[in-house]
């Protein structure tokens, strides 16, 4: 009799420019800094994904948990109406190519 194999986590490759990659990060280290300010702990997907971002040359692994937390942060971000013009640029891009991940992983899983 052989032991159940652990869960494989979904990963997501998400390919970002130099300027995407910077608002994401910046995006990620808002949250991090509000955390601290707050004398709260960081979030966990946060921590992880600011590595994701950091790790890779120009792509990030993300689980999709990462992603569709990033997705939803960062349509709240370019959302807001109050980013740069810059920001809301790159960071819908990074929007754009978060639900294109997220949404053919939901279709095949349908």
């Amino acid at each position: 009799m052989s032991s159940p194999q652990p869960e494989k986590t979904e990963t997501h490759e998400v390919t970002l420019s130099r300027d995407e990659q910077w608002v994401t990060h910046h995006l990620l280290v808002s949250y991090l800094d509000e955390a601290i300010d707050n004398d709260e702990r960081a979030l966990e997907w946060v921590l992880e994904s600011i590595d994701a971002i950091e790790a890779g040359d120009r792509t990030a692994v993300l689980t999709s948990a990462q992603a569709r937390n990033l997705f939803d942060a960062m349509t709240s971000y370019v959302d807001a109406g109050d980013a740069p013009e810059r920001d809301v640029t790159h960071g819908s891009s990074v929007v754009d190519r978060l639900e294109t991940r997220l949404e053919s992983v939901e279709s095949t899983t349908q």
